[in-house]
């Protein structure tokens, strides 16, 4: 019997093209999932993500959906996956969904940590999972510039889609700045972020960390809508989304 079945996933994003489908290239993850299923239903599966993260982003619970016609039970369906799925995709739950259910369209906020080092020392194992900076920023400075940018308001400024056709308006509930050992971790939740969002409001609080901006001027940024006026896009690899919400 045909039935949705709800997907929740960690991945190692960095030899990945991102979560989405690319032209001449099987190596996304949504492509390694449906590759995955289509074989274990002997049909064609298609899988939908909650998002579509960037090639070399990572992730510790992106959730997806599909709708599958198998007599395996939900643990089976998850052990087959992880037997199948290359070592840096990891299926951590498996459950059955109602048919209403949909990841993208259903999700109510997301959780995204970016990682920044600080540390004196090259962060060997890390590596593929920080941005490395050559100094320490001025957090304080960094956390007045976030409070200006929590709430509702255009985000035109942070997203590097230029011929964007849907409203750029979104709500970040939270900010988060915090220094833990040689890491400097930002985390931002809010009800959905733009293409590169992330990875911009990073970029843009560290050149304020830096000295290169004042706090203040985040209002001003924020009116503008004009992308070229915020900070650098921060390197992928220190993103990873961590959590989806749902009622």
């Amino acid at each position: 019997m045909r039935k949705n079945y709800k997907f929740i996933l960690s991945y190692d994003g960095s030899r990945y093209y991102g979560w989405e489908h690319q032209p001449n290239t099987d190596m996304t993850i949504q492509g390694k999932l449906e590759n995955v299923l289509s074989k274990m239903t002997d049909s064609d599966i298609e899988v939908i993500g909650a998002g579509r993260t960037d090639a070399g982003v990572h992730a510790k619970g992106m959730v997806a959906n599909a709708f599958l016609d198998t007599d395996l039970s939900e643990e089976e369906i998850c052990d087959y996956m992880n037997q199948y799925l290359p070592e840096d995709i990891c299926v951590n739950e498996v459950r059955v969904a109602s048919d209403r259910f949909h990841s993208r369209y259903n999700a109510l906020g997301k959780t995204y940590c970016y990682t920044c080092y600080v540390g004196g020392r090259k962060p060997v194992f890390q590596r593929k999972y920080v941005y490395v900076l050559e100094k320490e920023p001025n957090l304080e400075a960094m956390r007045e510039a976030a409070e200006l940018l929590m709430g509702t308001h255009d985000f035109a400024s942070f997203c590097s889609n230029p011929r964007m056709k849907k409203s750029t308006v979104r709500k970040v509930d939270k900010i988060e700045i915090s220094r833990s050992g040689s890491f400097l971790n930002l985390t931002f939740h809010g009800t959905g972020f733009l293409q590169h969002m992330v990875r911009i409001l990073t970029g843009t609080l560290l050149e304020v960390g830096f000295g290169k901006r004042d706090p203040g001027s985040m209002e001003d940024l924020l009116a503008a809508k004009k992308r070229a006026l915020a900070g650098p896009t921060a390197p992928a690899k220190g993103l990873c989304l961590m959590k989806v919400y749902y009622d």
